[in-house]
């Protein structure tokens, strides 16, 4: 599986973005995509995933209830609605799959870490200015 995300841009605070994860291989609708987000001089964080049948969703605490994760199948492509965006928002945000079809990388508390994923697209960079 590859994976390019794409969307990402310069936006005032309160603004909203669609960043587009768009793959290439076979069967992705077997598998399971999660976004992450990595500010300079930070960790990279999970944001949000979404399971291969898109039945389930699961956002962190900062961005629920401003962002949403959807999937078109048809495309190949998960994206990210970002709404009321914040100037901690800023980063770059990569899509990443888990290597198995099926499988779920997040864990019981609804948190997902860079380790359970395997298959990683370039970043693309959102800057939200306040």
């Amino acid at each position: 599986v590859q994976l390019q995300a794409s969307g990402g841009g310069l936006v005032q605070a309160g603004g909203s973005l669609r960043l587009s994860c768009a793959a290439s291989g076979r069967a992705f609708s077997t598998y399971a995509v999660g976004w992450f987000r990595q500010a300079p001089g930070k960790e990279r964080e999970f944001v949000s995933a979404i399971s291969w049948s898109g039945g389930r969703t699961y956002y962190a605490d900062s961005v629920k209830g401003r962002f949403t994760i959807s999937r078109d199948d048809a495309k190949s492509t998960v994206y990210l609605q970002m709404n009321s965006l914040k100037a901690e928002d800023t980063a770059v945000y990569y899509c990443a799959a888990p290597f198995d079809k099926y499988v779920s990388p997040v864990d019981y508390s609804g948190d997902a870490s860079p380790g359970s994923f395997h298959y990683w697209g370039r970043g693309t960079l959102v800057t939200v200015s306040s």
